[in-house]
């Protein structure tokens, strides 16, 4: 009977039981460039900031970078209400400065209106001045006329300019004829041929007058 031994090789090696080399391979193994070396994958990469910074140190690095960012988000935010603060005051002066234009404006536009009304008006109230100098308005229904209508021009501030013996005023007198007078210093009124009117502080129309020079 031939013994299993005998049919062995010579030159085999004989297989240890338990051998961990043999058992087990090494697991999560990569190869890596240049000579045969195995590096596993789960080692941290050289010069990382895991390799240099322990947990605490990183805890602390990224508590820094988000005050960074907040205190960041923060001016920028204040800077932010700053120029809206600066566009309302600047709209609110804006608005106040229109309303007050537009006030002015009205005003000037009303006066303009009544100036242009009352001038139309002046030669009417030159023949009733006329009339009243003829003495056609001492008594009758044309006293009480002359004297509404008068009244009303009043309402409006109407004032008549041009009185005889005032100085000569250029603003509000229109010179028709010079008078050489013997012993006059200044240009004075001698006589009135038109009564001017004004309206507030504006002239509607100079008196036409005759002036009175130095010889």
């Amino acid at each position: 009977m031939t013994d299993p031994k005998d049919n062995v090789p010579e030159d085999a090696e004989p297989q240890v039981e338990g051998d961990a080399t043999n058992a087990q391979e090494p697991e999560d193994l990569v190869e890596a460039e240049g000579p045969d070396v195995e590096v596993p994958t789960d080692a941290p990469a050289a010069g990382g900031p895991e390799s240099d910074l322990s947990p605490e140190d990183q805890a602390l690095l990224d508590d820094a970078a988000r005050g960074m960012e907040e205190d960041e988000l923060s001016q920028a935010d204040r800077d932010l209400v700053a120029d809206m603060r600066a566009d309302m005051l600047r709209a609110q002066a804006e608005l106040v400065n229109f309303r007050k234009r537009v006030e002015r404006d009205r005003d000037a536009n009303r006066d303009a209106v009544i100036a242009e009304v009352v001038r139309a008006l002046l030669p009417a109230l030159d023949d009733l001045t006329r009339a009243e100098a003829h003495g056609d308005l001492t008594e009758g229904p044309m006293q009480v006329i002359g004297q509404k209508i008068r009244g009303g021009f009043e309402k409006f501030k109407l004032v008549q300019i041009g009185e005889k013996g005032e100085l000569f005023d250029p603003n509000v007198h229109e010179a028709i004829v010079q008078l050489p007078t013997p012993g006059a210093t200044d240009q004075t009124v001698a006589d009135v041929v038109e009564p001017g009117y004004k309206l507030g502080d504006r002239v509607l129309r100079a008196a036409k007058v005759a002036v009175a020079v130095p010889a």
